[in-house]
């Protein structure tokens, strides 16, 4: 059962969209702990799709992630980089709370 993150499932659909095109745009966002639990998985794979590197898997990464030059990345620098790794291409390390509301911090970012 996935988490609500508190919006209706077009924007939280939207919103793990958005945050797994930035952390592989840049390869490490900051979020609270519950949104970096459910974008760890995505990402890990849409990083398995690049691996296989075929037009098929493009297209298919190309429906969830809308920015060409970011799928383009992940076909031609972040996919080759993981050829040898079985899974596990991202880390969570959590950083404490934030000032606001005290939120429990994460940063995401993709394994070297």
């Amino acid at each position: 059962m996935p988490r609500k993150l508190g919006r209706a499932s077009a924007h939280r659909r939207a919103d793990m969209r958005a945050m797994v095109t930035y952390l592989l745009e840049n390869g490490r966002i900051q979020t609270t702990i519950t949104r970096a639990k459910e974008v760890a998985p995505v990402a890990e794979k849409m990083v398995t799709i690049g691996k296989k590197n075929t037009l098929a898997a493009r297209r298919q990464a190309m429906t969830y992630i809308k920015k060409e030059d970011v799928v383009k990345k992940l076909f031609d620098d972040i996919a080759p980089k993981y050829t040898e790794r079985n899974g596990g291409y991202t880390r969570i390390m959590r950083i404490g709370p934030r000032r606001g509301d005290a939120a429990e911090m994460a940063i995401v970012e993709l394994v070297d």
